[in-house]
């Protein structure tokens, strides 16, 4: 099996939409796929209805990576398979991305200052309906000829943590993070942990803490992790009882990286899978000759939205649900 849990779309960052993403994840013959764009749940029923249409063997599995800060230092905290209409961590996601906007707003005037002719206009192109960010900023600078490649941004000298245009946002803290996603019965994996080239890392004593609150594993085979790094992150996770995870961290043409270059062993899915409460991953193996009804447009600001079958499912008081999604009376089978 090849398992990629890691993957980004147009619903935050990503430069292919949702169904695209499905569509590309099919295409390379990856069997489970997992969309986690930032702060956000949006391309979920893009992608689950893509899913059905395509009719394809592949699995989805919905997340979101979250935007988390800890001692100052940023991380990134994936949270898979959890209630994306859990109250207490749908209020927090929406600080969060409520929070992405204006901090745009003010990188760009950073770098207008900076004598960069960047406008915002510009960058709101560029995100589109996705959860604007630094990637979209950095994209801007490449079509400007500012930089060559969007990594080439995340300096100092430009949109790094420390960097001349930087400006900070409102982030989870990452124990509250876990606190969370667990409450919503989600599962929890730090995603790359070890990549020094994007600034400060969390030291393993604080990632160590972490795992004792609940984090579930660490994402140990990246591409901003070199050989040595994720030998190093392999046998920490074994020390603490984390589970280790590969992905590719797939953002389409944004960045020089393909889906499945990285991926997850079966072992440790299936366990993400059977440890999560929340949600199940979704599967096209019951689908019917007649596709789903489209979703409910889906409103921010609303307590409840409509998902495809299978994505929400009531959390068991016994056993956790199997990988797969069962047939129901309203599942299509």
């Amino acid at each position: 099996m090849r398992i990629d849990l890691h993957t980004h779309s147009t619903a935050s960052d990503g430069t292919d939409t949702p169904a695209e993403l499905v569509r590309n994840a099919a295409a390379e013959g990856l069997d489970v796929v997992a969309i986690t764009d930032h702060d956000t749940v949006g391309g979920h029923d893009e992608a689950a209805k893509a899913l059905y249409d395509l009719g394809s063997p592949l699995t989805l599995v919905t997340g979101a990576e979250l935007s988390c800060k800890v001692d100052g230092i940023s991380m990134h905290m994936l949270a898979y398979l959890f209630d994306p209409v859990e109250p207490e961590l749908f209020r927090e996601r929406e600080l969060v991305r409520d929070d992405r906007v204006p901090r745009a707003r003010a990188m760009v005037g950073k770098l207008q200052e900076l004598g960069v002719p960047v406008t915002w206009e510009q960058v709101a192109a560029i995100a589109g309906d996705g959860s604007v960010g630094r990637p979209h900023i950095a994209t801007a600078l490449v079509d400007l000829g500012v930089v060559d490649t969007v990594s080439d941004a995340f300096t100092d000298r430009w949109l790094a943590n420390d960097g001349r245009a930087y400006v900070g946002k409102h982030e989870f803290d990452p124990f509250d993070a876990v606190r969370l996603v667990k409450a919503a019965g989600g599962v929890t994996v730090f995603a790359h942990p070890g990549a020094h080239k994007r600034g400060e890392t969390v030291p393993e004593r604080v990632i160590a803490a972490l795992a004792a609150a609940g984090l579930d594993g660490i994402e140990v085979d990246h591409m901003d992790h070199d050989e040595a790094t994720r030998a190093r992150l392999r046998g920490f996770a074994a020390e603490t009882g984390l589970l280790a995870t590969g992905s590719s961290d797939y953002h389409g043409s944004r960045k020089a990286c393909r889906l499945g270059e990285f991926v997850t062993d079966p072992e440790v899915y299936r366990e993400i899978a059977r440890r999560a409460t929340g949600a199940v991953p979704i599967s096209a193996v019951w689908r019917s000759s007649r596709p789903p009804a489209a979703p409910a447009p889906a409103s921010r600001r609303l307590p409840r939205r409509s998902f495809p079958p299978c994505v929400l499912m009531p959390r068991p008081q016994t056993p956790a649900p199997r990988p797969f999604c069962r047939p129901t009376a309203e599942s299509p089978h």
